[in-house]
């Protein structure tokens, strides 16, 4: 399935199945509101009411879609986890590490899927990384690798929009540089994991204002999201809609200085999970 968070109009959120170009709203369904988050572990048991809901039907055309998961206990993601995006952050000064590096994204900054992102007052090193976002359907801890793909709901297009000079240059973490407002669009649906049969060999892309900047495969990742999944839940409890960023291929802008300006139009598309097509904006003047 493929499910949304949207708004018709001003109206309300609602949730809904995406089916060939529509959005049917299910909230009829026992039990659903209009958290997303919420449903996750009852997905298997609200399957068969969810995929024969029948509530008002709209074209997507005509509806503000909005981020999926819009209120995660956590927002993870994974530093430098293929080889050659390794390469070249090692090549704007940050060092390759030898173990899975991981920061906080805070959920303050994650929009919708075709919402703006702001440009920072405080910054020109604005980037962008395409990545395959990980959301967790059930509460969980000390997962094997081999189980891990049994706690995963579903998959999400993530743009890990940074800022670079606030990465380590300005604060010894990436936390801050990876967690300004409006600098984590999801989506633009969740397609949950059944309909994907490989996670590990997805074609992803992203181009600005047309220009192809990053063009590669999943199954080039370092440490794959099921050792993933088992390196995080070694730590701490994993919950439902907990979301993973799964790493970043080759092509960001920092090798070469290719900042993202105001006006800058960001696709980010993944196979079988649709895009997400963020318009840079100046970030308003307090």
């Amino acid at each position: 399935m493929k499910l949304a968070r949207y708004r018709v109009g001003t109206g309300p959120v609602r949730l809904g199945r995406v089916d060939d170009g529509t959005v049917t709203e299910i909230s009829g369904v026992a039990g659903i509101g209009s958290s997303l988050r919420e449903i996750l572990p009852r997905l298997p048991e609200l399957r068969e009411a969810i995929e024969a809901a029948a509530g008002d039907t709209h074209p997507l055309s005509e509806v503000t879609l909005l981020a999926p998961i819009d209120d995660p206990q956590k927002y993870l993601g994974i530093g430098m986890n293929y080889k050659e995006h390794a390469e070249e952050a090692r090549q704007a000064g940050i060092p390759i590490p030898t173990s899975q590096l991981w920061f906080n994204k805070q959920t303050s900054c994650i929009t919708g899927p075709y919402a703006p992102i702001e440009k920072p007052i405080v910054s020109d090193a604005l980037d962008y990384e395409v990545e395959l976002a990980v959301v967790i359907g059930r509460r969980c801890r000390h997962v094997g690798a081999a189980d891990a793909r049994s706690v995963i709901a579903g998959y999400m297009v993530a743009n890990d929009v940074s800022v670079r000079d606030w990465l380590q240059k300005r604060s010894p973490t990436f936390t801050l540089g990876k967690s300004f407002d409006t600098h984590g669009p999801l989506g633009p649906w969740l397609t949950t994991d059944d309909e994907v049969a490989n996670p590990l060999d997805l074609r992803m892309t992203l181009s600005v204002n047309g220009e192809t900047r990053q063009d590669w495969r999943t199954d080039d990742m370092i440490y794959d999201i099921y050792e993933q999944i088992a390196y995080l839940s070694q730590v701490m409890t994993l919950m439902p809609g907990d979301i993973l960023a799964t790493g970043t291929p080759a092509g960001i802008g920092a090798p070469t200085g290719s900042w993202l300006r105001v006006g800058d139009v960001v696709r980010a598309e993944i196979d079988g999970l649709g895009f997400i097509e963020n318009t840079v904006v100046a970030e308003p003047a307090l």
